[in-house]
């Protein structure tokens, strides 16, 4: 049997940490300057196309879709609104709740979506020509197990929150001259 490498340490640990937000933060940027020119000629924004793009598939009221995305209820209620206003989007009622109502795309608003599919296929082909099909796939579940597992410890729950012990009412400090903020640096 191999020999088993060493637990990491805390330092090393928080170094991964930061590693990885940074690398995410980059990519948020270069993600949302590709969505961002994608979207144009569709005469949409990045955020129009996304808030659109999550109810494609099933009408959904604001909190789901900003659930769904990871941003907050007011951009996406901001969003919707305009969306709505310019005829890309319609509320629906909601069985489920009489207040929050259900956003949908309309035609035109499908209409604006297709319009992106052409360049939208054609980045997915680059990237997979310079990834490798395996390795974009893999690249997909790791981002969603990196999600997940941020989800599960990042729920509250009673008496702990991120960073908090059970039982604790503040996060543990670091090392004396680290910076525990995800970013690191």
């Amino acid at each position: 049997m191999p020999d088993e490498a060493p637990p990491l340490s805390l330092r090393e640990r928080q170094d991964l940490l930061s590693g990885t937000a940074l690398g995410v933060f980059q990519l948020n940027g270069q993600f949302l300057a590709l969505s961002e020119e994608l979207a144009r000629p569709a005469g949409l924004t990045a955020a129009w196309w996304q808030v659109l793009g999550a109810v494609l598939r099933e009408p959904l009221p604001v909190a789901g879709i900003a659930r769904a995305m990871g941003i907050t209820r007011q951009s996406v209620q901001r969003v919707a609104d305009l969306l709505v206003a310019k005829g890309l989007a319609a509320y629906a009622p909601n069985p489920a709740h009489r207040r929050a109502k259900l956003l949908r795309p309309t035609q035109e608003g499908r209409a604006a979506i297709a319009r992106i599919d052409p360049g939208h296929a054609e980045l997915a082909t680059r990237l997979a020509a310079e990834l490798g099909d395996e390795a974009f796939a893999e690249t997909t579940r790791v981002l969603q197990r990196l999600s997940a597992a941020l989800t599960t410890i990042t729920e509250p729950g009673p008496g702990h929150g991120p960073g908090l012990e059970p039982g604790r009412a503040e996060p543990e400090s670091g090392p004396a001259g680290t910076n525990p903020s995800p970013a690191g640096a």
